[in-house]
């Protein structure tokens, strides 16, 4: 009794996001593909799907869509986690509409804002041209995007300790060490935070204290 139970919780919890696991079994798809590949015939097949320079300036609509769809080194379990923890709770509050737009909207500006400024790196000699064919692909700047927006789902003061952890977490990379990629991190966080209009109307915010009550009572 208790395991179906435990069937159904999970089932519901599933179904309450069917964006976020229909996007995960996608990745696990393409990840089982993949494994499949050569490495040489993989390393070109990402690229076609890649967000670089390259691609974007010829298929700009078609690499912003499919390089969400891969996973760059086929380590699809992290992200299944990862996809539980952040984006099902945050596709459960928004709504699918919602929370497709957080995902959306960090996927695709950090990616332009990223690669403007590796263009204007080159452009400057600060980066070698090569750069312009640089291997782009994943669902991290989304990832990173929903993580911001999730700090208005948490209550206060409880969202504020959140909120440097995230900080901290993208930004630290991005000040001692800055490569693009850190610089798409900490851009998808801050669109996230900006995504503050869609969060409203959805709800009272998540109050661990409460939780824990409820939980020992």
């Amino acid at each position: 009794m208790r395991g179906e139970r435990g069937i159904h919780r999970v089932w519901t919890y599933v179904r309450g996001a069917p964006g976020t696991y229909i996007w995960l079994a996608i990745l696990f798809v393409t990840t089982v593909a993949l494994h499949h590949m050569s490495p040489d015939f993989e390393a070109e097949f990402l690229r076609q799907r890649s967000t670089n320079l390259h691609e974007l300036s010829s298929n700009p609509v078609r690499v912003l869509v499919a390089s969400a769809m891969w996973i760059e080194g086929g380590h699809w379990v992290p992200y299944a986690v990862l996809y539980t923890v952040f984006q099902a709770p945050a596709e459960r509050w928004l709504g699918t509409a919602r929370w497709l737009a957080v995902n959306a909207a960090a996927h695709v500006l950090s990616t332009l804002i990223s690669e403007g400024a590796l263009l204007w790196a080159i452009r400057h000699g600060m980066a070698p041209h090569s750069a312009a064919d640089t291997l782009d692909i994943g669902v991290s700047y989304a990832l990173a995007g929903v993580i911001g927006v999730l700090t208005y789902r948490i209550a206060t003061p409880w969202r504020y300790p959140y909120l440097v952890s995230v900080l901290a977490v993208y930004g630290v990379p991005l000040v001692t060490g800055p490569t693009f990629t850190d610089l798409g991190h900490f851009t998808s966080v801050v669109i996230g935070l900006a995504c503050y209009p869609l969060v409203r109307g959805r709800g009272k915010a998540w109050n661990p204290k409460e939780t824990v009550t409820t939980f020992r009572g």
